[in-house]
Formats: structure tokens, C-alpha cells, sequence
């Protein structure tokens, strides 16, 4: 009898021992206009994947905004948004680090500074 109790406890502690580690994930939208093309993607892909608790990025350069899925008790929003400027880019109210900035290829500027991506080439139409 008293075996079946000690079992009846521990198992109750097990219990409430996994709900108190659940782990709050936490998803958020960063405006972020400057990426703007597949390498701009990567490169930022590349910086947030440096942060743990960062489970998921997934990067709209069409829509310039940044969806990333993290763990609020290992990374927060600051810090995201701060590994975002020092890539290169802007992040919502976080502006870009000057050095890093300058580091980006000409394509990956702003236009402000003679960057941008070529205009697409158009097809000659024959009527």
C-alpha cells in the first residue's frame, strides 16, 4: 500500500513538473522594406539564425516584412529587430548599422544611395 502511494505522488509531481516548463512561443511581423531579393533574404536569415529560441523566419521581401517564431524566455523582440540592423536593414523602429550598411552589396542599398535592383528587361512586342 504505501508502494502505491509513493508511486501516486511522484507521478502527480511529474505532472505538474512538465506543465511548468511549457515553453511560451511567441510570433511577430518586423517591418523590414529594404530586403528586397533572395540574397538580401539570406543574409538575414543567415543573423537570426544565431539567436536561440528562434524557431521559425520566414522573410517576405514582396510585402518588405519579417515573420519570425521564437521563444519569449530564451529571446525577445529587441533582440531580433537589433540582429535584423546589424545585417544591414532597418527593422520597424531599429535602424540599420552604418558599418553594416556599408558592407552590403550596391544592389541591396537603398536608391537614395545608388542602389536598387535593375528594372526587369522588357520583351520587344511586335504589332
Amino acid at each position: 500500500m504505501k508502494h502505491i502511494f509513493v508511486a501516486l505522488a511522484l507521478f502527480l509531481f511529474g505532472a505538474f513538473d512538465t506543465e511548468a516548463q511549457t515553453k511560451s512561443v511567441q510570433t511577430v511581423v518586423i517591418n523590414t522594406p529594404e530586403i528586397r531579393c533572395e540574397a538580401c533574404k539570406a543574409r538575414v536569415e543567415t543573423y537570426l539564425k544565431r539567436h536561440d529560441g528562434l524557431l521559425e523566419t520566414m522573410i517576405n521581401y514582396r510585402k518588405g516584412e519579417t515573420r519570425v517564431k521564437f521563444l519569449s524566455d530564451r529571446t525577445d523582440i529587441e533582440q531580433l529587430k537589433t540582429a535584423i540592423a546589424n545585417c544591414g536593414f532597418d527593422a520597424d523602429d531599429v535602424t540599420a548599422s552604418p558599418e553594416a550598411y556599408q558592407r552590403l552589396p550596391k544592389t541591396c542599398k537603398k536608391k537614395i544611395d545608388g542602389g536598387g535592383h535593375p528594372a526587369p528587361k522588357s520583351t520587344p512586342t511586335s504589332n
